[in-house]
């Protein structure tokens, strides 16, 4: 390169240094932490697209994680009593499986024994609620039109909603093929987990593997603590509103209860929705009084459950903000419906130990935490650091 060349040269990179420092510093700082920002949004939302896309197969497999904590707890103690694994593998998928298979038919006998006397109560409390909205105090005879277009619209729609099962039907096939996905994750899940885990383990590399085990068991630790502390609220809030619905007079109590106990593992909004459909079967088939006596159980189960049970059972092994729960479970949704919804609070749960074990305990032994301890789940100094490997 010539001399006039190089110089040249050199003045374009004075110029471009002394644009840059004209650059005010909490600028370019600002600079550089967007453009970081905007890659990891891109890669979350890359991974998010990637899981929604692939739902068929990740959401049993979501599924099946789940499960294998809610029942590996009982697997190990059957292997301790001298079981063989797969006996014992066996013996809890069928026992777990009967028992969810007793109260889908508890609910379903239920709801076909009463559907009449529901439909003739309901009946009556429509053309109650009718003749108020013309003749009550208020006198409101346009949202009186509305109502009765509303009711006839449920009414026309029936032929409709039954000229719909064939399509439905149709999903039924995918839905059975991601129910055996499901089954038979959990059964390599429950019966080589740790065969399955150290296989994942050889992705990383050597020098971080340590660390990445002692996350991978503390997050699956907080996931054990997930299901069982979720698995206990959600009987105390079925039992407690199914009773005081039963009390009250509310029919159906019994699918109610079973209704409020499936939607109670959706954080915060299962109880809300479910909750709701106590209060407006009340409502519909007992009157005001019954609804308001219903809502003010829920409400009371609610507090109950936020106050006492919630921070009992939980503890700091997996608490989370209420607004990282609430836009959660509304990412899940949207990315892969109800069972999206389901899946988000646990996948913080583990995403929460596990990132805090990497920042807080860096130097520990794997062999030290057990996943199958919901303690273990926690990183605020409980474990001792790594035993030095050279004796």
């Amino acid at each position: 390169m010539s001399v006039p060349a190089r110089r040249v040269a050199g003045a374009n990179r004075h110029r471009r240094r002394e644009a840059a420092d004209a650059v005010p510093w909490s600028l370019r700082v600002a600079a550089a932490a967007s453009w970081r920002f905007l890659v990891v949004l891109t890669m979350l939302g890359v991974i998010a697209w990637t899981l929604g896309y692939l739902a068929s197969v990740t959401v049993p497999i979501g599924i099946a994680l789940l499960l294998s904590a809610l029942f590996a707890p009982l697997v190990e103690r059957l292997v301790r009593w001298h079981v063989p694994r797969a006996l014992a593998t066996l013996l809890a998928i069928v026992v777990g499986f009967a028992v969810l298979g007793g109260v889908l038919t508890l609910v379903i006998t239920t709801v076909t024994a009463s559907l009449p006397q529901l439909s003739s109560q309901i009946g009556a409390s429509l053309t109650r609620i009718n003749d108020w909205l013309q003749h009550g105090p208020l006198h409101l005879p346009q949202l009186q039109q509305l109502f009765e277009k509303a009711v006839n619209a449920i009414q026309g729609n029936t032929a409709e909603l039954s000229s719909r099962v064939l399509s439905t039907a149709a999903t039924v096939g995918g839905v059975l093929t991601e129910m055996l996905l499901t089954l038979f994750v959990l059964v390599f899940f429950l019966y080589s987990g740790n065969q399955v885990w150290r296989f994942l383990l050889r992705i990383a590399p050597a020098s971080i593997r340590d660390e990445i085990d002692v996350a991978g068991r503390r997050g699956f630790a907080s996931l054990v603590s997930y299901v069982r502390a979720t698995v206990a609220v959600a009987c105390v809030d079925a039992v407690c509103i199914g009773v005081g619905i039963w009390l009250v007079g509310v029919p159906l109590a019994v699918p109610l209860a079973a209704l409020i106990f499936i939607g109670a593992f959706v954080p915060i909004l299962g109880a809300v929705v479910t909750g709701s459909v106590a209060v407006l079967i009340a409502l519909v088939a007992n009157g005001f009084v019954a609804a308001g006596i219903v809502l003010a159980i829920v409400v009371a189960v609610m507090q109950l459950e936020s106050h006492v049970l919630q921070p009992l059972l939980l503890g700091r092994a997996v608490r989370l903000h209420p607004l990282a729960v609430v836009l959660g479970i509304a990412l899940g949704l949207e990315i892969a419906g109800i069972v999206g919804a389901l899946l988000a609070v646990p996948i913080l749960a583990v995403a929460k130990a596990a990132i805090g074990s990497l920042l807080r305990d860096p130097h520990l032994d794997p062999v030290e935490i057990d996943p199958l301890l919901p303690g273990n789940a926690r990183t605020a100094g409980r474990s001792r650091f790594r035993r030095s490997r050279s004796g």
